[in-house]
């Protein structure tokens, strides 16, 4: 039996408090605010495959501020930002190989018997349900692109 994601987060940020980690509590929180928004703005319960696609827009927001920070030469902030990326990603699903990533989209263009370009967003669409949250979208459409060209 393993708990659901939101539980385990609930659960770790009980375990934050009780160990006085302001840092970890603080971004468990901001987590947990990211989750109820998207909750009460979908008028949804989010299951463990919406809190990845939350998890994964914090993320990209985290490393676009630390892109920013670099150049600007802020290391506090830069360490922070480093910080909240650790602890976020201690949710997120286990990555995919290469290997994996090439074997699944393989799969999708014979299920489609896609033959080129005009059948990326049917092998997209496929790879994507696959894959959700365990891979870098955007190197995964270039891979089908190579592909399918």
């Amino acid at each position: 039996f393993s708990m659901s994601l939101k539980v385990t987060i609930i659960e770790d940020t009980k375990t934050a408090m009780r160990n006085k980690d302001a840092s970890t509590l603080g971004t468990l929180r901001l987590l947990q605010a990211a989750i109820k928004q998207k909750e009460i703005d979908d008028r949804i319960t989010l299951d463990d495959a919406g809190i990845v696609t939350v998890l994964q827009k914090m993320l990209k927001q985290r490393q676009d501020s630390i892109e920013a920070f670099r150049q600007a030469n802020r290391q506090d902030l830069l360490d922070k930002e480093e910080m909240e990326v650790k602890v976020l990603n201690q949710y997120m699903p286990q990555q995919l190989s290469n290997d994996e990533i090439t074997e699944i989209i393989e799969a999708a263009i014979r299920d489609t018997s896609a033959s080129g370009m005009q059948d990326m967003g049917k092998v997209m669409g496929i790879v994507k349900e696959k894959i959700a949250g365990r891979a870098n979208m955007a190197e995964v459409s270039q891979i089908i692109k190579s592909r399918l060209s």
